[in-house]
């Protein structure tokens, strides 16, 4: 018995200090993992649901979470505190060349020719104004001011309908492409939109079901080129 409780203690001990690999999922509702990524990424809170280790740090990242917080009969999920030490390590700013690439805009209500851009570290939508610019293939690729790209990224591990849609230094999403105008991955080319809380701007995920993240959310909405015509 004494040797059972021994090895149960240690192995929570070694998850409690197991760092997450970059990528990897590190926080979100009824999370029980590691917190802390590896050095040279940042817990990101993606939604209240699930958090990642993305590039961008020289240090770790640790996500902290209360319980589940039940209101009458309806329960709400906390919102993950996310502490980050370290610097990033892509601190360049998007590039304002309209010749280093494509503008990618989305034609739908509440959408309405809205551009993606780097907002807050996040693929965002917003403003034509400060849209961001970006070569496109088999990987999307925002274009930097110093030239280099942070590619789009869906994390399909997770059981969501939703999937997250986050910045990275490497593509590892490689089925980008287009079918028309409309961007697509693989096959799947709808989008779920979030607005952000006290922004203008809208959090996109890729959709490859129904499920919604909030009521404040829409389906279904599509990312396009601009209309050349």
């Amino acid at each position: 018995m004494h040797a059972t409780l021994l090895l149960s203690l240690a192995s929570l001990v070694a998850t409690a200090s197991a760092q997450v690999a970059l990528y990897q999922q590190c926080g979100g509702k009824n999370w029980s993992g590691s917190t802390t990524c590896v050095s040279g990424a940042t817990c990101q809170v993606l939604n209240e649901y699930y958090s990642q280790c993305l590039a961008g740090s020289n240090g770790a990242t640790t996500v902290t979470s209360s319980a589940v917080v039940t209101i009458g009969s309806t329960s709400q999920p906390p919102t993950p505190t996310v502490t980050p030490t370290g610097t990033g390590t892509n601190t360049a700013p998007q590039s304002t060349n309209s010749s280093a690439g494509k503008q990618i805009r989305t034609n739908q209500t509440p959408v309405y020719h809205l551009y993606l851009q780097n907002i807050g570290g996040k693929p965002r939508l917003g403003p034509e104004a400060t849209s961001g610019y970006f070569v496109y293939g088999t990987t999307v690729g925002l274009v930097m001011a110093d030239g280099s790209k942070l590619y789009l990224n869906v994390d399909m591990s997770v059981s969501t309908s939703y999937k997250p849609i986050s910045f990275g230094t490497t593509a590892t999403t490689t089925n980008w492409g287009l079918s028309g105008d409309t961007f697509r991955v693989g096959n799947t080319q709808n989008l779920l939109v979030c607005p952000v809380s006290g922004s203008s701007a809208y959090d996109i995920y890729l959709q490859t079901g129904s499920e919604m993240l909030s009521s404040s959310c829409t389906n279904y909405i599509t990312m396009h080129l601009p209309c050349l015509c």
